[in-house]
């Protein structure tokens, strides 16, 4: 069942897009629906865009409820596994 929850925040970093071509994000979105391309009946979606460059700059993911708390525990783990002082 869709929440109907979207989550949206800003962050930094970078993606790369089609073509291969890297670029800046600073909006990300995260939601729990329907997917569009996924061979799931619903999936966590997790959009990384920079909307000042349109609607091409964009990264776009569609995780299984599994494979999304797989991702959220891979990140802690990499994030405490480096010094403090480079965390902040």
């Amino acid at each position: 069942m869709c929440t109907y929850l979207t989550v949206k925040d800003v962050v930094d970093g970078s993606a790369k897009g089609p073509g291969g071509a890297w670029f800046h994000v600073s909006d990300v979105t995260v939601y729990f629906d329907h997917p569009v391309h996924a061979m799931a009946e619903h999936t966590v979606n997790i959009d990384l865009a920079d909307p000042s460059k349109g609607p091409a700059a964009r990264v776009a993911l569609e995780l299984t409820a599994d494979s999304a708390r797989r991702l959220v525990a891979a990140i802690q783990l990499a994030l405490d596994a480096a010094a403090a002082e480079l965390t902040l």
